[in-house]
C-alpha cells in the first residue's frame, strides 16, 4: 500500500452501512478456510493463510497478525505486514494489550488507540507511532473434550481508521474465528505428530547404529555385548560427544579402511 493510499484510508470514516454485504465476505473468508481445515502443513503456514484470508475479510483491516500462546510461550505466527510485530511485542513484553486481554477475557475485544493511553500505554505509544489508530483482537478457541474451551491464541487486526470496526464487525471475526483457531489447532497437532515421528526414526536409526558398532566391537576385541557398551560408552564422555555419534564415527572409520 503507497504512502497516498495509507493517507487516504486514515482519513476517510469507515462505512457499515451494508451489514450484509459484510456478512458475505466473511462467509466467502470461512469457505476459504475449508481447505485448510484439512491440509497438513506446519502450524506457521497454517497461521500465514488465516491471516491472509482475514484481511480479505473485513474493511478497513490494514494489518493482520495471529498469536499463538501456549502453557509456556505466547509469540506472533503469522502477519499480514512486518509492522505487526512490534505491535505483538510490546504486549508480550509489557504483559498486557488487546490481544492479550481478548485471550484472557476469551471475548472480542475493540478498541480505538487514542482512547485507551492509560490502560496500555506501551502498546499505545508503539500502535501511535506506526499509524494504527483502531485495533480489534479476537480469541482463537476450539472445542476441548470437557466444556471449557481450549484457547489457541488470538486474531489480531490493526487499522489505520480510528473508526474502522463495530461490534458487527467482532461479532463476524468471532465466527470467523471458531474455523480459523481449529484450522491452526489442527495444524499445530500435524506438526507434533511430525515432529514426534522425526524424533523416533532418529532413535531408531540411532539404536541401530550402536548395536552395530556393539558387534563390530565384540568381532574384533571378543569382549561380550556389556563390555562393548561401556567402551562406547566411555568414548562419548571421553570426546564429550553422543553416543550415536560416536557409534556412527566407529563405522564410518570401519568402513574407510576396508
Amino acid at each position: 500500500m503507497s504512502q497516498d493510499q495509507t493517507l487516504l484510508r486514515t482519513d476517510e470514516s469507515a462505512d457499515h452501512s451494508d451489514p450484509l454485504a459484510r456478512l458475505h465476505t466473511t462467509a466467502q473468508a470461512m469457505e476459504g478456510l475449508r481447505d485448510l481445515l484439512a491440509a497438513e502443513e506446519p502450524l506457521d503456514v497454517a497461521a500465514g493463510r488465516v491471516a491472509e484470508t482475514a484481511l480479505a475479510a473485513i474493511p478497513h483491516a490494514d494489518v493482520i497478525s495471529i498469536t499463538v500462546q501456549s502453557w509456556t510461550s505466547v509469540r506472533t505466527a503469522a502477519y499480514t505486514d512486518e509492522r505487526a510485530l512490534p505491535l505483538d511485542d510490546q504486549q508480550y513484553a509489557s504483559g498486557q494489550g488487546p490481544c492479550l486481554e481478548a485471550a484472557l477475557q476469551r471475548t472480542p475485544l475493540r478498541a480505538v488507540i487514542d482512547e485507551e493511553q492509560h490502560r496500555w500505554p506501551e502498546f499505545i505509544e508503539a500502535a501511535q507511532q506506526a499509524g494504527i489508530r483502531a485495533c480489534l483482537s479476537v480469541p482463537l478457541l476450539i472445542a476441548a473434550a470437557d466444556s471449557e474451551q481450549e484457547l489457541v491464541g488470538s486474531l489480531n487486526i490493526y487499522s489505520h481508521t480510528a473508526t474502522a470496526f463495530d461490534q458487527f464487525d467482532a461479532e463476524l471475526m468471532r465466527l470467523y474465528s471458531v474455523a480459523a483457531g481449529q484450522a491452526i489447532s489442527n495444524s499445530s497437532r500435524w506438526q507434533k505428530a511430525r515432529e514426534t515421528v522425526t524424533q523416533l526414526e532418529t532413535a531408531l536409526h540411532s539404536r541401530s547404529d550402536i548395536d552395530m558398532a556393539k558387534g563390530a566391537l565384540i568381532a574384533l576385541h571378543g569382549c561380550n555385548p556389556a563390555e562393548a557398551f561401556d567402551r562406547l560408552k566411555s568414548e562419548s564422555q571421553l570426546l564429550n560427544i553422543k553416543l550415536r555419534n560416536v557409534a556412527r564415527d566407529m563405522l564410518n572409520r570401519m568402513q574407510t579402511k576396508s
